[in-house]
């Protein structure tokens, strides 16, 4: 939906933006009023949570859907990500790192094995998603200087998270494994494994090797806009925004090279769903 489109520039959501996004929102409304959907939990992340007219646009979607949507922390954002994808953290290591990608921000969690289940130390939710990287870049080929300094940014604002835990040396003994939950990282493992056409049953689970990621970005990145949109896992309705999200990927991996990370193509929904289920 974009929602968050212009928003870095402007401090508010866009007319156009906040109308996409009404559409989609009423035809969610109407197959849950047609499915006769008992529990229903909708939320809104980051551009809502730092948007002037946040608020405005949460009552239009009251008025005009009928869904009541909540703005949720960035620590619950977290967790519900980390609730959606923690099946996939099953390498037997005591520490982890899930990240999760989105189009106003970007988490990164410090996780801990536990006997019950992955526990969260720590985390940072980056200001940074995939919508305002692609605004600075533009839609047609990357410079490498450009994306080198992206890279270099974002690497740059997890030092602290790392300072605070000395998470690289825990990297740099191989006790920490790593997901990724994002468009940014099902579209790579797509990529990877050939695919004439994104298939979700293919590439949830899969593996995502440092070498291929830094490979197949550049080679992203090196593309124009209708060179991206060939990938058919990519397409038209991605190929301006797939090189922010590999300069996110990236900048996580710099900061903690990992050998390699796990592909999810899970995370906030099915954590709202779990919830769900495991009632109040």
């Amino acid at each position: 939906m974009r929602l968050g489109e212009g928003l870095e520039a402007s401090g508010a959501l866009a007319p156009a933006a906040m109308d996409r996004a009404l559409a989609a929102l009423a035809v969610c409304a109407s197959k849950i009023r047609k499915r006769g959907v008992a529990a229903f939990r909708g939320v809104a992340t980051e551009a809502c949570r730092r948007a002037r007219n946040g608020a405005e646009f949460l009552a239009r979607v009251r008025a005009e859907t009928g869904l009541a949507l909540e703005v949720i922390a960035p620590a619950e954002e977290a967790d519900l990500a980390l609730a959606g994808c923690a099946p996939l953290l099953d390498r037997g290591l005591p520490h982890g790192i899930a990240f999760d990608i989105g189009g106003g921000s970007t988490e990164v969690l410090w996780l801990a094995r536990e006997a019950g289940g992955w526990r969260r130390v720590d985390f940072v939710s980056l200001p940074l998603g995939v919508v305002a990287i692609a605004e600075r870049f533009g839609a047609g080929r990357v410079a490498d200087a450009d994306y080198a300094a992206a890279v270099s940014d974002i690497a740059d604002r997890l030092g602290e998270l790392d300072a605070r835990h000395g998470i690289a040396a825990h990297v740099a003994g191989g006790r920490v494994e790593m997901i990724g939950t994002s468009g940014t990282v099902t579209t790579l493992s797509g990529i990877a494994m050939g695919l004439d056409r994104y298939d979700r049953a293919r590439v949830d689970g899969s593996w995502l090797d440092l070498a291929q990621v830094r490979r197949f970005s550049a080679e992203l990145a090196a593309a124009d806009f209708d060179g991206r949109a060939r990938h058919g896992c990519v397409g038209p309705e991605r190929a301006d925004m797939v090189v922010a999200g590999c300069a996110l990927v990236e900048g996580i991996c710099a900061r903690w090279p990992v050998d390699r990370l796990r592909v999810a193509d899970r995370g906030l929904r099915e954590g709202i769903l779990m919830g769900l289920m495991r009632g109040p």
